[in-house]
């Protein structure tokens, strides 16, 4: 189990407070303006298919399955990660737009940003992925003499730590820091965690359960003044399916 400056699932939950949670139009109008408003109209997420690898060599699935289990490690709230389709989730993103960073522009020059800026830098998010998953097994296979998915569960958190905690310092490029690799990671082992099911993560709305959430169902009003009371049905993805 990680030290207590790495991710728990409690560090998770606080994680979810602080994302915003965009409401969708109340008057039924289109973006367009156009009328009547018609369901789906406006290019809706597509259900991923869960099968294979669409990014990610096998090595490297194999690596970020084994991370993203030790992020969120299976107990009796819910599955692991690696059970909950975090790495596929990944896999999807990292085979999109998100991973070739199509709408953002990285161009040089590069400054050295904020914190809170983020990578500066032309490295999309799957070259990034690609460099640090090899400058991970790389260190771990002159550490340990074994590839980061071959160590104990307890070996790897004590590598995952020194990512964290800046102890251990992949072999990278200028500009990309392993503290920049491990969150990048972390935040989107996160997201697929919480996602809708329908982009390959939270495999059986089992966050969602965990938490409580009632997902994307259209009306629960009756509910929303019993203030401490647990909602008695279970969550609804995107797409209408029940968990």
């Amino acid at each position: 189990m990680f030290e207590a400056r790495l991710l728990s699932r409690r560090r998770l939950l606080a994680s979810v407070a602080a994302v915003p949670i965009l409401a969708a139009s109340a008057d039924g109008a289109s973006l367009s303006g156009t009328m009547p408003w018609s369901p789906f109209a406006g290019e809706p997420p597509k259900p991923i298919n869960p099968l294979g690898w669409y990014f990610f060599t096998p090595g490297e699935a194999a690596t970020v399955e084994a991370i993203v289990d030790r992020f969120i490690p299976a107990d009796h709230l819910s599955p692991g990660g690696k059970d909950c389709g975090c790495a596929v989730f990944i896999d999807r993103q990292l085979a999109g737009a998100f991973g070739q960073a199509s709408r953002l522009y990285t161009r040089p020059p590069f400054a050295k940003g904020l914190p809170t800026q983020g990578y500066q830098g032309d490295l999309t998010p799957a070259g990034r992925y690609r460099l640090g998953l090899r400058a991970l097994n790389d260190h771990t296979n002159t550490a340990y003499k074994k590839s980061f998915v071959a160590l104990s569960p307890a070996e790897q958190d004590e590598v995952l730590t020194g990512l964290d905690g800046g102890t251990i310092q992949l072999k990278l490029r200028p500009g990309f820091s392993t503290k920049e690799f491990f969150e990048l990671v972390l935040q989107n082992s996160m997201e697929g965690f919480f996602a809708d099911p329908l982009y390959g993560g939270n495999k059986g709305m089992a966050s969602w359960k965990m938490i409580g959430f009632p997902g994307a169902r259209y009306d629960y009003r009756d509910h929303i003044d019993k203030h401490n009371v647990p909602y008695p049905k279970g969550p609804v993805s995107i797409y209408g399916m029940e968990g």
